[in-house]
């Protein structure tokens, strides 16, 4: 009987058919790169890497290439050390000992397992009810259709359930991007075998312009609020700090101080400075702060008290005949009112408290005073070039040329 180890293999030729060969068990482990690691191009030889572990050689006279698996955890192994162990103890055995296949892992199982670690790495409250109801409705979806395991789902089936979604524009595609990040989960774990999110296309957005309250509507607003009131103190610092509602409704009494405000935005935990009007200030010191907050006495979530606001303000909107008025239109006042006094934008941006420059651009943009100067000015060159423009046009040589009509 001939014993030839692996790399003897390809020199076996039709003469030794007839000869009983038997193949040494010789494994070989090696990280198998997905597509967004940074090592990806090094190939085999990196391993410190979190990528999955894959075996690759011969058993038992049969050869094995296949992802590790952790049959407790249903997830491919990425630990070097038990990969290490687990080949080893195949070779000793010269079988695959891993036992059976786990069963499949349920829709529940792997939601839970998303929001475990969503609350692991401390997401904001906010991010977390988003993903709590997009598991509801896709349990619902599938007990609606008898599927119970993740792996019952398939491209089409993803699709269906993006179809029974009421969100439209702006909605659909944040909501787009959760059921993303909870496929890239799934997939990343080994739980499923592709990751679909990529094939789901994004809905048309129609983009809704930045539209800021003009001075007569703020007029009117101010003139419904009685003065005094804790809903024109509420009014006022929306308008000229431009504060999102609920920085405004949780803001804290120490905050105010010394003719300006300083804080952490809830949204992006930004810091923010921005110096306040000497009304604005008056009117915050004016109403009787009920805890160490001025409109909210500390209790209860801020969600509630900002939808107690957001009520409030819809009210006084309709009695001063602004009806299509909301709260983020006075942060949009405030920031267009800076752009069309010639602040810069990527000022404005921070004293929005924007992380990216990108955020204030794509909503404020056509407002800025310098941008708009610019493109009249590109429109009005492009005129210089056209002979229809020229001949119709009255003006003087230094405009047309020396080539024009007499005036």
């Amino acid at each position: 009987m001939a014993i030839l180890c692996l790399s003897d293999l390809p020199m076996i030729g039709s003469a030794l058919t007839q000869e009983r060969v038997k193949v040494l068990p010789m494994l070989t482990i090696y990280r198998r790169h997905i597509k967004t690691c940074s090592h990806r191009s090094e190939g085999r030889k990196y391993r410190r890497c979190h990528c999955p572990i894959w075996v690759d050689g011969f058993l038992d006279g049969q050869q094995n290439r296949k992802a590790l698996r952790d049959p407790d955890r249903r997830s491919s192994i990425r630990d070097w050390q038990k990969a290490q162990d687990t080949v080893r103890e195949w070779e000793s055995e010269n079988k695959i000992t891993q036992g059976p296949e786990a069963s499949p892992i349920t829709i529940k199982e792997c939601s839970e397992k998303f929001t475990a670690d969503a609350q692991a790495r401390h997401l904001r409250s906010p991010s977390l009810y988003k993903y709590r109801l997009l598991f509801r409705q896709l349990q619902d979806f599938a007990d609606q259709r008898g599927f119970r395991y993740l792996n019952e789902f398939g491209l089409d089936q993803w699709r269906e359930f993006r179809a029974t979604w009421p969100n439209k524009n702006v909605s659909a595609l944040k909501k787009l991007g959760y059921l993303r990040t909870f496929l890239r989960f799934c997939h990343d774990n080994g739980w499923y075998p592709e990751n679909y999110g990529h094939k789901l296309g994004n809905p048309r957005i129609t983009q809704r312009p930045t539209m800021p309250f003009t001075q007569d509507e703020m007029v009117k607003i101010l003139a419904a609020s009685k003065p005094g009131s804790r809903v024109r103190a509420l009014v006022l610092p929306l308008r000229y700090i431009g504060l999102r509602i609920q920085d405004a409704v949780t803001l804290e009494c120490n905050r105010v101080s010394n003719g300006g405000l300083l804080l952490y935005t809830h949204k992006t935990n930004v810091p923010v400075y921005c110096p306040l009007p000497e009304f604005v200030v008056n009117a915050l010191e004016a109403i009787l702060p009920r805890s160490e907050y001025y409109f909210w006495t500390g209790h209860g979530k801020p969600k509630s008290v900002t939808s107690y606001w957001q009520r409030r303000l819809q009210k006084l909107f309709v009695g001063a005949g602004v009806p299509s008025g909301h709260a983020h239109r006075f942060r949009d006042t405030f920031a267009v009112e800076l752009l069309l006094a010639g602040i810069p934008i990527e000022r404005v941006a921070t004293l929005l408290g924007h992380t990216s420059i990108k955020t204030t651009e794509r909503h404020y943009a056509p407002w800025t005073h310098s941008r708009q100067a610019q493109l009249e000015s590109d429109v009005r060159r492009a005129w210089s070039a056209d002979p229809v423009v020229s001949t119709e046009t009255k003006g003087t040589p230094q405009v047309h040329g020396t080539k024009q009509r007499a005036n």
